[in-house]
C-alpha cells in the first residue's frame, strides 16, 4: 500500500462496497494511469470488516506467463505450492469456506487466464468475492463492471495537485494567482491521477506556470508524431517523455536499467545491475535517491529491508528505451548472474546461522527468481539456478513451482554436467516432499551415475529418506550411516544434521537405544553451526523418541522447542510433523480436547500443503491413528468433529504454531509463580536467566531457542511488565521471589 493521501473519489468508494454485497465479480475498468489499482486498494481496505477471512491482494504486474496467474494468487493467500494437484485446486479448496475478498490487480494482459481462475474460483466458493482492475473486462458471465473516469477538473484534480505537491515542496499553496494554470495543467492531462502525481513532483523546481509551457510544447511534439494513438494515451505518454527528458543522463541510464527487475529490488541489486558504462557503483545510491525524489521509483520497507520498485507503466518505459539502447540483453544477463550468485550463496551458507533472513530474501526477490529463470539463452545457467534454490522450494512453501522449474531446466539441458547432477537431487528431494517416489527414485539413480562425491552423499542420504518412506527402517538406518560417514569425510559436518534427525526416526522405530543419543548429538552439532531449520527437526524427533518411551514433559519441552524455532520459517510441513506430535503428547497426558483441536489444525496445515502425513511413512501414519481412535474414543464422533473444525482456523504455520504454543491451553502443571507473574512459563524460563546475567545468546543456547525468538521474548516481558530496560527485568524477577521454572 502507498503511504499516500487518497484524494477524491469518495462516492465511488461507497459504489463499490455496495455493489460488492450483491456482486460476486466486480471490474473496474479504465485506461492507464487512470487510478484503478489505488481505488481498488481503497474500497478493499474499507470492506475488510464484510469479509472476516480476509481480504487478499493479488498483484499480476509482474506476471508474464498465463500458466502462473494461479500460483500468484496463490502466493498472494498463501495457500502453499506443495503438492502434485493442480494450484486451482488448492486455491477454490482453501476458499470453499470463507467469506473472503480477492483483488485482481492489473488483469489486462491476461485477461483470459484472470477470467479462467475467477469463474472457478467464484464456482467453488459460494461467500468469495472477487474486484479486478483491468483496462478490458474479463468477459464472464455475472460480470458486473465499473468504469473509472479521470478525476474531475478542477476540483478533484486539482486538489490531487496540491497534495502530492507540497508533499515535495511543503510551502507550496494554491492561490489566486496560480489556481488557473493548475487548472490548466491538470486539464491538460485529461485529470490522470498517475501523471498529476508526476507533475507534481516537477513542482519541486517548476512554478505551474513553467510546467503548463513545458507541458504545451511536449504535446505538440508528441501529437505530431503519432495522430493515430488515443489522446490520452497520448497525453500520458508524453508526461513520461517529459519526466524521462528532465532527468539527466545518469538518471535516465540507470531508469532504463533498472526495468529488467521485476517486483522491486535492493541496493546491492541495482548497484550489481546498474554498474558500467557510464555508471560507478558509488553513484547508485545517490541516482536512486534522486529517482525516489522524482516520483519515478518507490522505496518501502520489506521485512526489515529497504526495496524499491518502478511503477509498472514507468518500468515498461524504460524497458522500451533500453531496448531501443541495444542494452537489453547485456543487463538481462546481469540480472540472471546477480540472482544465481545470490541463490547460490544461498545455498552454500545454509547449514549456518541466518537462514530465517536468507528465506525472507528469497522470498522477497520471488518474482525476480522467476524472471532470471525465465531468461533463457543459457540452459546451464538456468539449471544451476534452479537448482541452487533448492531450499526456497523445499523449506519455505514453493514446492509446486520448484518441481516445474528443476522439471523445465532438466529437460532443457541433458548434457551430464555438475549442475545436472546437482539439479537431480535438487528434484528428487522435491519429489520425495511430495510423495512422489518413484520419480525420486529415478532422479536419484541419475544424480548417482553422474555425480561427484558431495552428490553422491546427498543421494545416499535421499535414498535413506526413500527407505523410510517406504517402511524399510533397516536399510534407511544404514543409508543415513553412510550419508553422515560420507559428509564427514568431505568436512561437511553441519550438513550431516539433515541425515542424522532422520536417522533417529528409524532408530526409534526399531528401538534401538541409541536414538535418543543420535538425537542430542544433531542437536549439538547444528547449535556448533548456528544452524536452525533442521536443529527444529532433530529437537521434534528427540521430543518423538521421549514420547515413545512414556517420557510426556520432556517429549513436550522438546516439541515446544521445535516450535520456537519454526516460528521464523513458513515451513508447513515441518510446522505439521509438530503438530501431530504435539497432538499426540496432549492424548496421552489425557486432555482429549486439546488433543482433537491440535489434529485439526494440522489436518488443515497438511490439506493447504498439498500432502499428507502418510506420505512420511507407516510409523508416523500408526501414531497418527491410534491418536485419533484414543480421541475418538474419549469424546465421541461429534464433538472429535467439533474440537477439529476448531483447530483447523488456524490454517497457516504462523497461526498454528502461535495456538500450539498457547501455555494457557496446554496441559502443564499448575506453576506457582503464575499468580505473581503476568508471563508465560516460557517467559519466566527467559526472565529467570536475564536475572542470572546472561546474554541473548547465552540464553538462546540454554534454551535451546533461536536469538531471534529470545529477543522477542525479552520484547515481550518488557512490554507486560511495562519496562523500560533490560535491566529493570532482574530487579523485578528478586522482587517478586517468581520461581525459576
Amino acid at each position: 500500500m502507498t503511504c499516500t493521501s487518497f484524494v477524491g473519489r469518495r462516492h465511488y468508494i461507497a459504489e463499490i462496497r455496495r455493489r460488492l454485497g450483491p456482486t460476486r465479480l466486480l471490474t473496474l475498468t479504465g485506461m492507464g494511469g487512470v487510478g484503478k489499482t489505488r481505488l481498488a486498494l481503497e474500497a478493499a481496505a474499507a470492506s475488510r470488516k464484510a469479509f472476516p477471512d480476509g481480504v487478499w491482494l493479488v498483484d499480476l504486474a509482474p506476471v508474464r506467463d498465463p500458466s502462473t496467474v494461479a500460483s500468484a494468487a496463490a502466493a498472494a493467500l498463501g495457500v502453499p505450492d506443495l503438492g502434485t494437484s493442480s494450484v486451482v485446486d488448492r486455491l477454490t479448496g482453501y476458499l470453499a469456506v470463507r467469506r473472503a475478498l480477492i483483488v485482481l490487480d492489473n488483469c489486462e494482459h491476461l485477461v483470459d487466464a484472470c477470467a479462467e481462475l475467477a469463474e472457478k474460483l467464484l464456482s467453488a466458493a459460494p461467500e468469495v468475492r472477487v474486484l479486478a482492475t483491468s483496462r478490458q473486462t474479463l468477459g464472464i458471465a455475472g460480470e458486473h463492471v465499473l468504469i473509472v473516469p479521470p478525476l474531475s477538473v478542477p476540483d478533484e484534480a486539482v486538489e490531487l495537485l496540491r497534495d502530492r505537491a507540497s508533499a515535495v515542496r511543503p510551502e507550496f499553496r494554491i492561490t489566486d494567482l496560480n489556481r488557473a494554470g493548475a487548472s490548466r495543467l491538470c486539464a491538460d492531462l485529461d485529470g490522470l491521477p498517475l501523471a498529476i502525481e508526476l507533475a507534481a513532483s516537477r513542482l519541486r523546481t517548476l512554478t505551474v506556470d513553467q510546467a503548463v509551457d513545458r507541458m504545451q510544447d511536449r504535446f505538440a511534439l508528441l501529437t505530431s508524431g503519432s495522430r493515430t494513438a488515443r489522446p490520452r494515451q497520448r497525453t500520458l505518454r508524453a508526461l513520461i517523455d517529459w519526466s524521462y527528458e528532465l532527468c539527466d543522463p545518469a538518471e535516465r541510464l540507470v531508469w532504463n536499467r533498472l526495468s529488467v527487475f521485476v517486483g522491486g529490488f535492493t541496493l546491492d541489486a541495482a548497484e550489481s545491475v546498474c554498474v558500467g558504462e557510464g555508471i560507478d557503483r558509488l553513484e547508485v545510491v545517490d541516482l536512486l535517491d534522486r529517482l525516489v525524489c522524482q516520483s519515478v521509483i518507490l522505496a518501502s520497507e520489506h521485512e526489515g529491508l529497504r526495496r524499491y520498485r518502478l511503477l509498472e507503466t514507468i518500468r515498461h518505459y524504460g524497458r522500451q528505451r533500453l531496448t531501443e539502447s541495444g542494452e537489453e540483453q547485456r543487463l538481462l544477463r546481469r540480472h540472471r548472474d546477480f540472482f544465481l550468485a545470490l541463490a547460490e550463496r544461498a545455498a552454500d551458507g545454509w547449514h549456518g546461522p541466518g537462514q530465517e533472513e536468507t528465506l525472507a530474501r528469497l522470498r522477497a526477490e520471488h518474482s525476480n527468481l522467476l524472471a532470471a529463470l525465465d531468461h533463457g539463452g543459457d540452459p546451464q545457467a538456468e539449471l544451476a539456478l534452479a537448482a541452487a534454490l533448492r531450499f526456497h522450494w523445499c523449506a519455505d512453501g514453493f514446492l509446486g513451482e520448484g518441481r516445474r522449474r528443476l522439471d523445465r531446466a532438466l529437460a532443457a539441458a541433458p548434457e551430464p554436467t555438475p549442475a545436472r547432477a546437482r539439479a537431480l537431487w535438487a528434484v528428487g528431494w522435491v519429489a520425495l516432499l511430495q510423495g512422489d517416489l518413484t520419480a525420486a527414485d529415478r532422479w536419484l539413480t541419475e544424480a548417482d551415475e553422474l555425480g561427484d562425491p558431495a552428490v553422491r552423499a546427498n543421494v545416499r542420504g535421499f535414498r535413506g529418506t526413500l527407505a523410510l518412506l517406504r517402511g524399510h527402517m533397516e536399510e534407511a538406518v544404514s543409508l543415513f550411516e553412510g550419508a553422515v560417514a560420507a559428509q564427514t569425510a568431505l568436512g561437511e559436518e553441519a550438513a550431516t544434521v539433515f541425515w542424522l534427525f532422520q536417522l533417529v526416526i528409524a532408530q526409534a522405530h526399531l528401538g534401538d537405544p541409541r536414538a535418543a543419543e543420535t538425537g542430542r548429538h544433531a542437536v549439538a552439532i547444528a547449535q556448533a553451526h548456528g544452524e536452525s531449520w533442521t536443529r527444529a527437526h532433530a529437537l521434534w524427533v528427540l521430543g518423538l523418541d521421549a514420547w515413545v518411551q512414556g517420557d510426556l514433559e520432556p517429549a513436550r519441552e522438546l516439541n515446544r522447542a521445535g516450535l520456537e524455532i519454526q516460528r521464523g520459517f513458513n515451513d508447513y510441513v515441518g510446522a505439521a510433523l509438530m503438530l501431530e506430535l504435539h497432538a499426540w503428547i496432549s492424548a496421552t497426558g489425557g486432555d482429549h480436547e486439546r488433543a482433537g483441536r491440535l489434529l485439526g489444525t494440522a489436518r488443515a496445515l497438511w490439506r493447504n500443503a498439498g500432502t499428507a502425513l502418510s506420505v512420511f511413512g507407516p510409523y508416523l501414519a500408526e501414531h497418527h491413528a491410534r491418536c485419533e481412535e484414543a480421541v475418538v474414543r474419549a469424546l465421541g464422533p461429534a464433538a472429535y468433529e467439533k474440537a477439529l473444525t476448531e483447530g483447523s482456523r488456524h490454517d497457516g504455520p504462523g497461526r498454528a504454531i502461535a495456538f500450539a504454543l498457547d501455555t494457557g491451553a496446554d496441559t502443564e502443571r499448575a506453576d506457582p509463580a503464575t499468580a505473581v507473574s503476568p508471563l508465560t512459563r516460557r517467559e519466566r524460563q527467559v526472565a529467570a536467566l536475564v536475572a542470572q546475567g546472561m546474554t541473548n545468546r547465552q540464553i538462546a543456547a540454554a534454551l535451546v531457542l533461536s536469538p531471534r525468538t529470545v529477543d522477542s521474548h525479552i520484547d515481550h516481558i518488557l512490554a507486560k511488565l511495562a519496562f523500560s530496560r533490560r535491566a529493570q527485568i532482574a530487579t523485578w524477577w528478586a522482587a517478586n521471589q517468581v520461581p525459576t521454572p
